[in-house]
């Protein structure tokens, strides 16, 4: 199971709302960014934002990593066979 961080800190699942209600309080933006990398199950992804729901979180962005597969962006091939 992958490991929760904010920043740059661990916490764990318990300790997660707390803390992230914590800062809140401290920011005028509401917006938080949730980066998980590919091994991360999508239902821990969902439970994780749930979690950011449940402490008040409601804009949640998502962060992509540059290296990631591009799943053919920018390709230029045409898979139809159409002769595009």
């Amino acid at each position: 199971e992958g490991q929760l961080a904010i920043q740059t800190t661990e916490v764990s699942d318990a300790e997660m709302i707390g803390k992230l209600q914590a800062i809140a309080a401290e920011r005028t933006s509401k917006k938080i960014y949730l980066r998980a990398d590919g091994a991360v199950a999508y239902e821990r992804v969902a439970q994780v934002m749930g979690a950011l729901n449940a402490g008040g979180s409601n804009e949640i962005a998502f962060l992509t990593d540059a290296k990631a597969p591009s799943l053919g962006a920018g390709d230029t091939s045409n898979s139809e066979g159409n002769g595009g």
